[in-house]
């Protein structure tokens, strides 16, 4: 069955779906809309169906794989929620004390894309470490629409305060150089830019078409930034001028890439509206920048 891509559904789809995706707008609020551009309610479940994702036929790097190791660990956090749980992989053989990456997942928690993409960071020889924002609510549920139900039930006070002891633990892992990188995507990628304004020494930052700070917490950033926007992403890019703005201001080192065409969430290869051609840019640009900040 050939994969449909972003091109094979209306642009209005693509918004409703991109509401829907983020809480502001119902199933039944989807199913509504986008009706309209579909064959009546039957087919708007069809392509809710068909843009929801699908997480084995994207799996990269099995969990067995034996090139890695993985598995969760937990950490004490005292000032967010307790306890974070997490997911830990890392060569299997490394050679010598390694980079390690934090990796924040979308708004739905550890799923098995998010588990995936920490794999493929284990190939690429670091240590990653991907929290899971849900466990104080018992955990990514399986279900991505009961995951995103869970997600404003959350005291954001106490996640952010979670990641930020996710940060220290991977700062004092013994197997690592005790230089640390996050990398989010949507929800993780306004993670990853909240992590740069309050962590004086993170080696460096990518945030994948993520919410921006204000500019006075830009202005506290002293970290690297890699930052990726998608072309087709308004929601997002409004910010960004200002954002950029702000950056300059400060003298922030940062790289910036909007890739034409692309929707958001596009480096999530699980979906439809996955962009090949663009997530495999923006990870190579990645994988490279991570090597260059966060390694003797």
């Amino acid at each position: 069955m050939t994969r449909k891509t972003a091109h094979d559904f209306a642009p209005e789809v693509l918004q409703l779906f991109d509401r829907y995706v983020h809480g502001f707008l119902s199933r039944r609020g989807f199913l509504q809309s986008a009706a309209k551009y579909t064959v009546g309610a039957i087919g708007a479940e069809a392509v809710l169906a068909e843009l929801s994702p699908n997480f084995a036929s994207a799996q990269q790097v099995p969990g067995n794989d034996p090139r890695i190791q993985a598995r969760y660990v937990e950490i004490p956090s005292p000032q967010g929620y307790g306890t974070v749980r997490g997911y830990l992989v890392q060569p299997a053989a490394p050679k010598g004390k390694l980079p390690t990456v934090l990796v924040v997942h979308e708004n739905r928690g550890l799923n098995p894309h998010i588990e995936d993409i920490a794999r493929r960071l284990a190939l690429d020889d670091f240590i990653a470490f991907a929290p899971d924002a849900l466990y104080p609510l018992g955990g990514y549920p399986g279900d991505e629409d009961k995951a995103r139900e869970l997600f404003p039930k959350l005291d954001q006070g106490k996640t952010r305060a979670d990641f930020l002891a996710a940060a220290a633990y991977l700062k004092a892992l013994p197997q690592g150089n005790a230089k640390v990188g996050a990398v989010g995507f949507c929800y993780g990628g306004g993670m990853a830019n909240f992590l740069a304004t309050q962590l004086p020494d993170l080696g460096a930052a990518v945030p994948f078409y993520g919410n921006q700070p204000s500019d006075e917490e830009a202005a506290r950033i002293k970290a690297p930034l890699l930052i990726h926007y998608a072309g087709n992403d308004e929601r997002i890019n409004a910010n960004w001028p200002r954002y950029e703005a702000a950056l300059k201001k400060s003298q922030v080192r940062h790289q910036a890439f909007i890739y034409p065409g692309a929707q958001h969430g596009f480096n999530n290869d699980t979906t439809p509206r996955y962009d090949q051609a663009a997530a495999r840019l923006a990870w190579q640009r990645t994988v490279d920048f991570f090597n260059q900040q966060l390694r003797a």
